[in-house]
């Protein structure tokens, strides 16, 4: 009896050794996991930093470092930091992180690693329907220069209005018919040709001053940012990523298949409705506020599964703080690299994104 005991006890001792090593394993790997969603918001703070050095060779590293740390616009240096580069860099930092998290989310609902704002056409639809707003509705105004958007709440009504057309589209799609991944973006590229074809049209029947703009701003930009924009865009992209975070076992779950998530109690139809609703919502903010930025949500997301893994826990903040870094260095190249004149964003995330996309597409027909 004893001798039987006594192999028990040898047995519950051997798994209670095995649990604490597991849990060690796991604090271990979220310790990880955190450390690396840290250096890279530290690297990204290190980016804005970098981008005021080379933005401003005339100025010290001291003299920027003070009037970042007090708020000073009182001299020519304050002035540029706070009303010039702080908040194209802050709209920079927000438009990647929320075409990232949209990317993310839809790769996730949709379980297709080539879903992203830009390439299921919900780019083009919202900036089809910000153009709209801006040259037949009063949302805007031309300039030589660019589009500003003086009517936000009528400009950002409209892309949403179109982005959710588009919307509409991939879920029906999705619900009616069992199409695969490459055909989803095949469909994509299709909704993104016809609205691309409306855009066009509408150039055509612009006068000189607001081709050229509308052009310009359709490549995607940086250059017309301000903090009230920056503030509305941050408004919406804010709940929606707190939104995220908290469903993020959802996410997880339905990462693991339909019928995994409904024995977990998650209404899946329901689910994938709402998350493409606030993505399509995201995007549009975005794209009515500066253009079409093409492949961040693509690229963003990969890099950080590449990073930390497809765990929705890390894999939200790391697409996030990815995708914001990202655009803040194409926005660093963008503005320095043909001083004075500075290229749109938009065509730097293009030529980064194009050969990724590529990659994506050959690596998924290897499989």
């Amino acid at each position: 009896m004893e001798g039987e005991q006594g192999r028990y006890r040898i047995y519950d001792d051997d798994a209670q050794g095995e649990r604490t090593a597991s849990e060690v394993s796991y604090g271990r790997d979220v310790r990880r996991k955190s450390t690396l969603i840290l250096g890279g918001a530290i690297a990204m703070a290190a980016t804005v930093l970098v981008s005021l050095v080379v933005g401003m060779p005339s100025s010290s590293l001291a003299d920027i470092l003070v009037r970042l740390v007090t708020f000073d616009t009182g001299d020519i240096v304050g002035w540029k930091i706070w009303r010039i580069y702080m908040p194209i860099m802050a709209a920079a930092m927000i438009t990647g992180g929320g075409l990232a998290l949209s990317g993310t989310v839809m790769q996730c609902i949709l379980r297709n690693p080539l879903a992203s704002p830009y390439t299921l056409g919900l780019s083009s639809a919202a900036a089809f329907g910000a153009a709209f707003a801006i040259l037949f509705l009063d949302g805007g105004s031309a300039t030589s220069r660019y589009i500003s958007v003086s009517s936000p709440y009528v400009t950002t009504a409209c892309a949403f209005g179109f982005a959710m057309v588009a919307t509409a589209v991939i879920l029906l799609l999705t619900r009616i018919t069992r199409v695969s991944a490459e055909t989803m973006v095949l469909a994509g590229i299709a909704i993104s040709a016809i609205f691309s074809a409306g855009l066009t049209l509408m150039q055509y029947m612009a006068d000189s001053v607001q081709l050229s703009a509308i052009v310009s701003w359709s490549f995607g930009s940086l250059s017309n940012a301000n903090w009230g924009w920056d503030l509305i865009i941050f408004l919406v992209f804010l709940p929606i990523l707190l939104y995220f975070i908290t469903v993020r076992w959802d996410l997880n779950s339905l990462d693991a298949g339909d019928e995994v998530a409904k024995g977990l109690g998650v209404n899946t139809e329901r689910f994938r409705v709402l998350g493409l609703v606030l993505t399509a919502l995201l995007s549009a903010v975005l794209v009515s506020g500066f253009g079409v930025i093409a492949f961040v949500g693509l690229i963003a997301p990969h890099l950080a599964r590449m990073i930390i893994g497809s765990d929705h826990r890390f894999l939200i903040p790391m697409s996030v703080v990815s995708g914001a870094g990202i655009l803040l260095l194409a926005n660093v190249v963008a503005m320095n690299v043909m001083r004075p004149m500075v290229l749109p964003v938009g065509l730097l995330t293009s030529l980064l994104g194009g050969p990724m996309f590529i990659y994506l597409l050959v690596r998924r027909y290897r499989r």
